[in-house]
């Protein structure tokens, strides 16, 4: 295959280039695919991009005008440029495809992941390293936050009880229940991006069920169901306050 001609690879750096700036930089729109530490490499990634398509914009624009440069003919040659030229205007018809993420990024602008990816997920808590050396006291504020991967860490393996009498708030989405009139509290943590995902639940009784995806703050407390100490389960909040809340600027814990 032909390789993209300059101009083109020029365009297409600088597009590109400007699309990771606008959602890293001049908007918070990366935090719905990668963690907020990456945002500086991705403002350099963008303006790399950028500085190395200028650059490339320059020297196409140089050697498009310099003197004795010669459209589809070279001295006798007729023949072979013109099959070049019939190959480089062939090349960049897939060097647009290139195009379809950035355009989906500006007019799209794609939601991060949400109910649908925690539904079809397990709960992902695990034992925790401080387990073993006993938890932290919770703060005297009531009530206290705390993120919903915590809160399953100490429910299901603080043999303390140290959640038991303190009234816990917690920020997630609605996601359907087993059909007992309870429903589940979910939030999706990121290690790097939003590939590797994975959820925290928590089972909310004692309040009706938002509706799909919607964002709330729960206040409650811990009950205590025998669930503790096992990998992967979902422990229960008795919920005596639920108010909706708009999507958190940052969605992942």
């Amino acid at each position: 295959m032909a390789p993209v001609r300059r101009e083109v690879r020029a365009l297409l750096h600088i597009l590109v280039g400007a699309a990771v700036l606008h959602i890293s930089l001049f908007t918070e729109l990366y935090l719905r695919y990668v963690r907020k530490g990456l945002r500086p490499y991705l403002i350099a990634s963008g303006v790399l991009l950028v500085v190395v398509g200028l650059i490339g914009a320059v020297v196409a624009a140089r050697e498009l005008f310099r003197p004795g440069h010669r459209g589809d003919t070279d001295d006798g040659h007729g023949h072979e440029r013109g099959h070049e030229r019939g190959h480089e205007h062939g090349a960049p018809r897939t060097a647009w495809l290139l195009l379809l993420p950035v355009l989906a990024i500006y007019l799209l602008q794609p939601r991060a992941l949400g109910a649908f990816t925690a539904q079809h997920s397990d709960n992902t808590a695990v034992k925790p390293a401080e387990a073993a050396g006993g938890f932290a006291p919770l703060p005297a504020t009531d009530p206290v936050g705390m993120r919903l991967a915590d809160f399953d860490s100490r429910a299901l393996w603080d043999s303390n009880g140290s959640l038991k009498g303190h009234r816990i708030r917690l920020t997630g989405f609605a996601t359907p229940g087993p059909g007992d009139g309870s429903w589940d509290l979910a939030r999706l943590t990121i290690s790097c991006c939003a590939a590797d995902a994975s959820s925290s639940k928590v089972v909310i009784h004692g309040a009706d069920a938002p509706p799909e995806g919607a964002w709330v703050e729960v206040t409650g407390e811990w009950q205590p169901d025998g669930a503790s100490g096992q990998d992967g389960a979902v422990p229960t909040l008795t919920a005596a306050l639920v108010r909706r809340i708009a999507e958190p600027e940052n969605p992942y814990e």
